[in-house]
């Protein structure tokens, strides 16, 4: 989880310079030599020791022997520097409960100007070996760490918000650092956790969403009754950092497989037998 605001508060200006060189030294080190980050801080060998005893004490940093002696930037170090911007900005002022836990997400309420939603973007090892297979935008090999991973995550995800807002029924994006997205907050509960009392028109709605962010270019890639929530008024459509543009080579294909998945939810929970290729036509036009 991030760091917790008593340790924020602790943070001395040489524990957070450790921290950005780490975050600057990662990206041509998976494990960061000591003499190479005392170089990069300008920190005494004492003062360095100390620092990184303090940081791995509070889980923000790492120290490995294998496959040689470095140190290495974790998540709760780069929810710290992430935080660090974004309250320096002014998008945050506050950080509030854990409200949700992805497979490769954490989302926090917050407060900015008024609330918001703060959404870490956490990609594992194992979800990360599936990223590389289905995710155009991740390099194919050489040194991508799990956090630059993430960055890039939370880079497409509050650019397809852009794109998408206000016209789509999505989250409105407000800020980003690294690999988190600061967006407005969404009432409602996900669909499958609803009753539903006329399920037949939030079914028409959701395709229209579909439909709307299509003709912006943009194909959901993931979409199911986990990421769209209800209010009771109004759908929204949440988690896009899997998306695809419509010129994907796979655009028909995965566009297919979003609009079966809300269909078949549909079908097994409310009995709603809706034609796949009629609603593929509503999308498409």
């Amino acid at each position: 989880m991030p760091v917790s605001p008593e340790q924020m508060k602790a943070l001395h200006k040489y524990d957070l310079t450790v921290l950005y060189a780490l975050e600057r030294l990662m990206q041509r080190y998976a494990w960061v030599p000591f003499d190479i980050l005392k170089g990069a801080t300008r920190l005494s060998e004492s003062e360095l020791t100390y620092r990184l005893g303090r940081l791995i004490e509070w889980d923000l940093a790492r120290f490995d022997s294998v496959p040689y002696p470095g140190y290495a930037l974790i998540f709760g170090g780069y929810d710290t520097i992430a935080l660090q911007t974004l309250i320096k900005k002014g998008s945050v002022s506050a950080l509030g409960p854990l409200i949700g836990v992805g497979k490769e997400s954490e989302v926090y309420g917050a407060l900015g100007l008024g609330p918001v939603v703060l959404k870490f973007h956490h990609v594992g090892q194992r979800s990360f070996q599936s990223a590389r297979k289905e995710r155009g935008y991740m390099p194919d090999g050489g040194h991508c760490p799990w956090i630059f991973a993430s960055a890039r995550s939370a880079e497409r995800e509050y650019e397809a918000l852009t794109l998408l807002s206000p016209e789509v029924s999505v989250p409105v994006p407000i800020d980003r650092s690294r690999h988190v997205v600061v967006m407005s907050e969404v009432q409602g509960v996900n669909l499958n956790r609803c009753i539903l009392e006329e399920p037949r028109p939030v079914l028409d709605e959701i395709l229209e969403n579909v439909r709307l962010a299509y003709a912006k270019g943009v194909i959901h890639g993931d979409l199911s009754e986990y990421n769209i929530m209800h209010d009771g008024e109004r759908v929204w459509l949440i988690d896009w950092p899997q998306w695809i543009e419509t010129e994907h080579p796979n655009a028909g294909a995965i566009l297919r497989r979003d609009i079966e998945n809300v269909l078949k939810f549909f079908k097994k929970k409310y009995r709603i037998d809706y034609p796949t290729e009629e609603a593929v036509g509503v999308v498409v036009g």
